[in-house]
């Protein structure tokens, strides 16, 4: 347990009693105290009832995620925080995050995490146009092999938007 509690490495060498520097420690402390929730403007349960789509996979994700809870394992929750901070507001706003991360997911043909992105940037009040905008990124990044995840990813849209 000893490596929870020490700073990653750097290029320079950290020893046992080093203290971070004036630049590490402002720029931590900045960083902590610009992230935030964000502020979103549909619920998830108004998400369920607007789109079956979305109901059938926000409620297949909580209870598969009881599982995963139920593992109680360290690692998932720290991964699980790690992501839970990336998409908070900070130097980017949460919406610029979702479809970032709508983008990346697209690309990886990840069907669930291209469904996940899509209702959270539309909880953030992402137009369709701009989810739109997003995934012809992703399509001129990955190329023709994405256009199945584009077909549900664009099935979904359809149901949030009409």
């Amino acid at each position: 347990m000893l490596c929870y509690y020490l700073p990653m490495t750097t290029t320079r060498e950290h020893s046992a009693d080093a203290e971070p520097s004036v630049h590490e420690h402002h720029s931590a402390d900045r960083a902590a105290a610009e992230r935030k929730e964000p502020a979103y403007v549909v619920t998830e349960k108004a998400v369920m009832e607007k789109s079956e789509i979305a109901r059938r996979f926000l409620e297949t994700r909580a209870r598969l995620n009881t599982n995963v809870e139920k593992a109680n394992n360290f690692l998932v929750k720290r991964f699980y925080n790690i992501d839970h901070n990336a998409y908070l507001d900070g130097a980017l706003p949460a919406k610029t995050k979702e479809l970032m991360g709508l983008v990346a997911s697209t690309v990886l043909r990840c069907d669930d995490c291209v469904t996940y992105h899509v209702i959270q940037a539309y909880r953030l009040g992402v137009s369709r146009a701009e989810q739109e905008e997003s995934l012809n990124v992703a399509l001129v990044v990955g190329g023709t092999i994405v256009v199945p995840h584009l077909r549900r990813g664009y099935e979904l849209l359809e149901e949030l938007y009409g």
